[in-house]
């Protein structure tokens, strides 16, 4: 059974519907699954830690101490996870999460996790259709959180209408789904994965730099996509408000394009596989300035010289990995990323192009074309966590040739 021996943290926070968990709970562990539940102060309102914890033979929390000064330990929960499921998330809690605003022992926890993170939405229909519930709850799945959405039906206001949290079944069904796919593809099992992600910042004084509008989403969605077929993975992301969460992933923060190169370097001769799917600045200003630069002139001239080529090198570097580079290319496409492929030693290419709605930098999905010496294979517009299934396939029948 996919949820047999695994640990499920349920989070519950202050609405009408926590008082469905109880029946989660117990179908959880019927399944197998080790449940522990924590809740908001609020929560303690709707349902009761009696229940819960009988329930869940666990005890329940919902403070950072217990009565006797016991510290109730955020980051042992996190760590203990498989998966974090909040559920109810209220619009509060919603906001939270996204924003940091880090006021009790959930979201404590929460932004220690190392694990997937599931959210049940449940509010009343205003509120859940409301531009900053919206404009969160896209915040958290660019975080790679996976969104249950709320279903229509009555409400606790007496209104019909989207905003009813997920039924009990439907939210076990999810993670049970989840954990029967992880389950079934470890083909990358044994495997090291190095994956770039994201912009590079070149700094022109303590105040400014030159970037580009890199999300990192492709490169954390093959992060996890990776992890989730069982590989070890070394994620370098350049500036990012992308999170991974998956065990797998080792994940490196770095800004430039020298300290991603320093970085890579640092890691390549241990790993089997490299995607180098960042966006790093081809140039960086010859001087950085110690103080602010002031406006004074009508223009300002900035000396640029050239960042180490990151690819390229490891192109001249390789030895048995098998490498991939991406091309964002806005005219001559194929041609162009034809052209990276062989002088940059590659073994493979993905090439997308600005010039395709729906592709390229802060967008959710993408449009690639892939390019081998011998081969070449498009794809339709999808998202980029499917896009990065696309991707491992055929590295996956690239390497098993």
């Amino acid at each position: 059974m996919a949820l047999e021996g695994k640990h499920v943290l349920i989070c519950i926070s202050g609405g009408i519907a926590a008082y469905k968990i109880t029946l989660l709970v117990r179908m959880l562990v019927k399944s197998g699954a080790e449940v522990q539940v924590l809740m908001t102060p609020a929560a303690e309102n709707f349902v009761s830690k009696l229940t819960l914890s009988t329930l869940s033979k666990r005890a329940v929390y919902s403070d950072f101490y217990g009565a006797d000064g016991t510290w109730n330990n955020h980051v042992e929960f996190a760590l203990w996870a498989d998966a974090i499921l909040v559920a109810p998330c209220t619009a509060n809690t919603l906001a939270k999460m996204v924003h940091g605003i880090c006021d009790n022992l959930v979201i404590a926890t929460y932004m220690s996790a190392k694990s997937p993170v599931f959210i049940a939405p449940a509010m009343d229909l205003d509120m859940y259709r409301h531009p900053s519930t919206k404009q969160n709850l896209e915040m958290a799945e660019d975080f790679g959180h996976f969104i249950i959405p709320a279903e229509i039906g009555e409400l606790a206001s007496g209104l019909v209408g989207e905003g009813r949290m997920a039924e009990p079944e439907a939210i076990l069904e999810k993670l049970h789904d989840y954990f029967g796919e992880a389950e079934k593809d470890k083909s990358l099992s044994g495997k090291t994965v190095l994956i770039t992600a994201g912009p590079t910042y070149e700094a022109l004084d303590p105040v400014r730099f030159i970037g580009n509008h890199s999300s990192g989403k492709m490169g954390f969605s093959l992060a996890e996509e990776a992890a989730k077929r069982g590989a070890k993975v070394i994620l370098i992301s350049g500036p990012s408000a992308q999170t991974a969460h998956h065990q797998n992933i080792e994940i490196h923060r770095v800004m430039s394009a020298k300290e991603m190169y320093a970085e890579v370097f640092r890691n390549y001769d241990r790993v089997d596989i490299a995607i180098a799917s960042a966006a790093v600045a081809d140039y960086a200003p010859k001087e950085i300035a110690t103080e602010k630069i002031k406006k004074n002139d009508d223009s300002l001239t900035v000396e640029l010289v050239k960042n180490p080529d990151i690819l390229k090198t490891m192109g001249e570097k390789k030895t048995h990995q098998f490498l991939v580079g991406f091309a964002l290319e806005t005219q001559n496409e194929a041609e162009n990323a034809k052209g990276k492929l062989k002088n940059k030693n590659l073994d493979m290419i993905v090439l997308n192009s600005l010039r395709d709605e729906g592709a390229g930098f802060q967008q959710d999905t993408n449009k690639i074309r892939i390019f081998t010496k011998n081969e070449e294979k498009s794809f339709l517009l999808k998202s980029k966590r499917e896009v990065a299934k696309d991707i491992l396939n055929f590295v996956e029948e690239q390497i098993s040739k």
